[in-house]
């Protein structure tokens, strides 16, 4: 499932943050990158372990925790810390996958990538190309939008960004581990809580039907997740 969620943030809120990001010292992407990636990667990004980067990645998750829609299609189990990259004239990222399994920051271990995200902080008419291509069931995928928007997407999809033709791109991007594994029993799972969350407010939460679909939708979780 490609999933695009709108307003995570409102456009001034990520123009803020992309605003602070830009009087930040940015270095070449391959270094962050895996030996494979590193072939196909022009980009820049922001060294992790700054205070501002991880500052503004502390505001990201915090909203993200709390974003109903982001809980209901994720399923978080664990999220990598965001990172921020940017793109200009000229920068791409060819074809690739993510890498299957990240190391946590700290020594916390090591955690599984089912989902990919991408925060954009850039308003979508600030910049020329840089489309986000994704290889789904349905054929090709093309992502860009607006500033504040997020698109979350399974890691095991092919991806890339299209090359930026004019201004800068810059987004948050981070990964996620889900408490259920398998794609296509996460959709189901979302779709099933999102007609509960309608159903709940058209009938009300003691609603019959509505508690059935709740119970559905939780012994499906005790069936499905990993944890």
């Amino acid at each position: 499932m490609l999933l695009a969620i709108e307003s995570v943030f409102s456009v001034e809120e990520a123009l803020e943050m992309r605003q602070q990001l830009a009087q930040s010292q940015w270095v070449d992407g391959k270094l962050s990158a895996g030996s494979q990636a590193a072939t196909v990667k022009t980009n820049q990004h922001l060294d992790d372990r700054t205070e501002l980067a991880q500052s503004i990645g502390s505001r990201i998750l915090a909203v993200l925790n709390a974003h109903p829609q982001f809980i209901s299609a994720a399923l978080p189990n664990k999220i990598m810390p965001a990172k921020f990259n940017r793109y200009t004239e000229g920068g791409q990222y060819g074809a690739h996958v993510d890498s299957s399994i990240m190391s946590l920051p700290g020594g916390m271990g090591q955690m599984r990538t089912d989902l990919s995200a991408t925060l954009f902080l850039s308003r979508a008419d600030d910049y020329d190309g840089g489309e986000l291509l994704v290889e789904t069931q349905f054929g090709t995928q093309e992502v860009k939008l607006e500033a504040g928007d997020l698109v979350l997407y399974p890691s095991t999809s092919l991806h890339q960004v299209n090359p930026v033709l004019k201004g800068a791109r810059i987004c948050s991007v981070f990964w996620i581990q889900s408490l259920v594994r398998d794609n296509q029993q996460r959709e189901i799972l979302y779709e099933l809580d999102q007609s509960v969350q309608t159903l709940t407010l058209e009938r009300g939460q003691g609603d019959s039907e509505v508690s059935r679909l709740t119970g559905i939708y939780h012994n499906l979780m005790r069936c499905w997740a990993t944890t």
